[in-house]
């Protein structure tokens, strides 16, 4: 980056902080940052649709591997109902795919633009949220993946079954997409939970305080969203949210004790309900000389003029 495009972007940055940028030009920035994000995912949407279908045969590996099981080699067949349901199938995996190429652009942009409005540790608080987000939301895919990959064997009629799977396409990318997204979210729960802490809303012992509760409810919940009646489903996102719940609770220990520290240091042991004592010492008033009398105001001469312009038409 060139000196002048750098020292151009820190004055626009300065500027957009200290609140002396006109609307005009914020809008004009929102838009020039919407265009280059919308760009850079037309391109990953490009890439992602001339690589789709290995991208398709991936996710449709795991029905696959259990059709060939139980069928042989040509047991591994999924249907498309409509005449445009596979050509829609390949525009979406192409729109996910771009969203995750241009991921690295798309959110410098958005970041770009929110930055000048945050403080310094906001700043820092962000930069520690987005990452530790993205390998989270990952491992929720990844973990996606694997539960379906092992539930569908209770999904499917078995092989003794008079009835035979044949999966739409189209049915089969969302159910596959949205449980991956359900997966990547259910895991950065913990993390919000942190944040909150952090913005100094929940403390460390009101979380470790509701740890039965949040235990409950996290079994729960990854037995409505997992599709499989198996409790492998369920613990296997159940487990990870716990170990990320509790880790959330040791992180807000210690931030915690961070600010009484911070705290105690700038204040001195003073309890919350309790004034502080003030380091106050009067100085000594001097003998002073004692005021006289004022002096009269001399009379000043006024002229016939000023005298007129004393008085207006009804005095």
């Amino acid at each position: 980056m060139s000196p002048v495009l750098r020292r151009r972007r820190a004055e626009q940055f300065e500027r957009a902080a200290d609140g002396s940028m006109p609307l005009m030009e914020h809008l004009r920035e929102l838009r020039s940052r919407l265009f280059k994000a919308a760009l850079a995912i037309l391109v990953g949407f490009i890439i992602g649709y001339a690589v789709h279908t290995k991208v398709l045969d991936f996710l449709v590996q795991p029905y696959c591997d259990l059709a060939i099981a139980n069928r042989g080699k040509q047991g591994c067949d999924i249907v498309t109902t409509a005449v445009t349901s596979y050509f829609v199938v390949g525009l979406k995996l192409a729109l996910y795919i771009g969203l995750v190429l241009a991921c690295p652009v798309w959110l410098y942009q958005l970041w770009a633009f929110i930055a000048p409005g945050l403080h310094a540790n906001e700043r820092r608080w962000a930069y520690g949220f987005v990452g530790v987000a993205v390998p989270l939301f990952a491992g929720g895919v990844t973990l996606a993946y694997l539960v379906v990959a092992r539930g569908l064997e209770f999904l499917l009629p078995s092989i003794a079954s008079q009835v035979k799977a044949m999966l739409d396409v189209s049915g089969y990318i969302d159910f596959m997409t949205k449980l991956m997204v359900v997966f990547g979210l259910a895991l950065e729960f913990p993390l919000i939970l942190a944040l909150l802490n952090a913005a100094g809303i929940l403390s460390a012992k009101r979380l470790l305080g509701w740890w039965r509760i949040a235990v409950f409810l996290m079994f729960v919940i990854s037995a409505v969203v997992t599709p499989t009646p198996d409790p492998f489903g369920m613990t296997a996102l159940a487990i990870p949210m716990v170990i990320l719940y509790f880790g959330a609770v040791g992180f807000s220990f210690l931030n915690d004790r961070r600010k009484a520290r911070k705290l105690a240091a700038e204040y001195g042991e003073v309890d919350d309900d309790e004034a502080s004592e003030l380091e106050y010492t009067a100085d000594p008033v001097d003998d002073l000389e004692p005021i006289g009398a004022p002096e009269p105001i001399a009379e000043v001469e006024e002229s016939p003029r000023d005298r007129r312009r004393r008085f207006d038409d009804s005095t």
